[in-house]
């Protein structure tokens, strides 16, 4: 398996990976329109793939300096936030949300972040595991304004994250 960042010819593949990913665990289907546009938050974002043989198995964005949402507050200086970590669903379970997520990690910390957080939902059981086997914290939750909750998990990024 290779980490790396999505080419631009790679970023309609990377997306629809994605959006398999979270299919049946979000209600909204414009949410998942987003989750698919690589090509639009890549400008602003890193976009991560997890490749086997060729072919794209999973896929994070990882926010260092800008947000995925141009409009959205900004990341705190020492803040680095992870987004989107789909991983195909015939490859779940595999170790490659773990894999792109240390990468996460170690870019943070190399762009001189010290913290990183993500959001997650309730239904993501395995995705929560994963964050708690790699040392994520709980952190306070957002609240949407449609009162959905996301939760949020929250790491120090030190030597450990190398």
């Amino acid at each position: 398996m290779e980490i790396r960042e999505a080419s631009v010819a790679e970023h309609a593949k990377a997306g629809r990976v994605t959006a398999a990913a979270y299919d049946g665990l979000v209600r909204d289907p414009a949410y998942l329109e987003r989750i698919a546009d690589v090509a639009g938050r890549a400008p602003r974002t890193v976009v991560l793939v997890a490749t086997e043989d060729g072919a794209i198995v999973g896929s994070l964005t990882l926010e260092l300096a800008r947000r995925v949402n141009a409009k959205d507050d900004p990341l705190e200086a020492h803040r680095a936030h992870i987004r989107m970590l789909g991983v195909a669903p015939d490859n779940q379970g595999r170790g490659i949300g773990t894999a792109l997520m240390r990468e996460a990690e170690t870019r943070a910390h190399a762009a001189g972040k010290t913290e990183i957080t993500r959001h997650t939902t309730e239904p993501m059981r395995a995705a929560r595991a994963m964050y708690a086997g790699l040392g994520y914290e709980r952190a306070p939750d957002e609240v949407l304004p449609d009162g959905f909750v996301l939760l949020g998990y929250r790491k120090v990024l030190g030597a450990d994250s190398d």
